[in-house]
């Protein structure tokens, strides 16, 4: 047991630092968390409140101050989860005889299906990297980027963070860490094998120019000398804008995240089994894979009404 902080600031640092070292959470999980609970904690600090007062009433007051604000249910549900969590570690802590928020349900997620691609359009997409960047060896790391994250389906983050040794040696498989520090294998298609190999030979090739001029080897398969050491989430969103703006792809339907689902959905089409998918992936809970059913459902209903001769009304039966 232990005293609990004056300050909200203190409750929010103490229980992040908790969850990364006793959880291992993400450091993505963990900046969401610290931002949801800074806005409760200002919330609060406008009612001259804090988190040492908050009762049942008040989270539940808060929750339809969100909702009037117009909040999606999804932004509303992941603030009271983040509200539950510090309360259930403060209660563990002895900071507190309750957890104030323990009793209130969500406001459940909007179902919405997530965003693929066809195998057409997917395939503009590699191509459409060979030629985008400035440099050889930009088109190079470019392409290896595209076919790595769909031969994969590894998060952007996992790929843009990937070490270099778990790419040395012409790999069949890649082993990937993902959330929560949980590491998984992936088999490698020959095409990413390919252009794997091109771009390590291009990038070792820069990393030995920059290491004679004094700078230090990066340990990352595509470095940057950014804050980060790596290529981030956000250069590599605008990359593949301006890919599917090249292969012809509406952009707006083009994200990282897309070409995750283009592979589990790809997959399933083809047969495979929805819980190798779902190792793959990464997914603790199967339910979170099987929205890839939902999305091939949608697809082939999407298929037969717009190919299918009875499904238009002057439509004829085609023998």
């Amino acid at each position: 047991m232990s005293t609990a902080p004056v300050q909200d600031d203190s409750w929010i640092a103490t229980f992040l630092e908790a969850q990364a070292a006793e959880l291992g959470a993400a450091t993505n999980t963990l900046l969401a968390y610290g931002r949801d609970l800074k806005d409760f904690s200002g919330w609060l600090a406008r009612r001259e409140s804090s988190f040492a007062q908050v009762n049942q009433s008040t989270v539940e007051s808060y929750l339809i101050d969100c909702d009037a604000q117009g909040l999606a249910k999804s932004t509303r549900a992941r603030r009271l989860s983040a509200i539950k969590q510090i309360y259930r570690f403060a209660f563990e802590e002895g900071w507190r005889v309750d957890n104030p928020a323990i009793q209130i349900s969500g406001p459940g997620r909007d179902k919405r299906l997530p965003r693929t691609l066809d195998l057409t359009e997917v395939e503009r997409l590699l191509e459409a990297a060979r030629v985008t960047g400035r440099s050889a060896n930009d088109r190079l790391r470019n392409t290896c980027l595209i076919e790595l994250l769909y031969a994969t389906g590894m998060r952007v983050s996992e790929l843009v963070g990937l070490p270099v040794g778990a790419a040395r040696g012409d790999p069949r498989m890649l082993l990937i860490s993902g959330k929560g520090g949980k590491e998984r294998m992936v088999p490698l298609s020959p095409p990413a094998r390919a252009a794997l190999a091109d771009w390590l030979v291009a990038r070792d090739g820069a990393e030995a120019l920059r290491e004679q001029k004094g700078a230090a080897l990066s340990r990352f398969l595509f470095p940057s000398r950014g804050k980060s050491g790596h290529l981030t989430r956000h250069h590599f969103y605008l990359l593949i804008k301006a890919m599917a703006v090249t292969g012809g792809v509406a952009p707006a339907k083009v994200t990282p995240h897309t070409l995750r689902h283009a592979f589990a959905t790809h997959l399933l089409a083809n047969g495979a089994d929805l819980r190798a998918i779902q190792t793959l992936l990464g997914h603790a809970d199967l339910a979170t894979t099987e929205i890839y059913t939902h999305v091939l459902d949608a697809r082939l209903n999407e298929l037969v009404l717009k190919h299918h001769p009875l499904a238009h009304p002057k439509g004829g039966r085609v023998d």
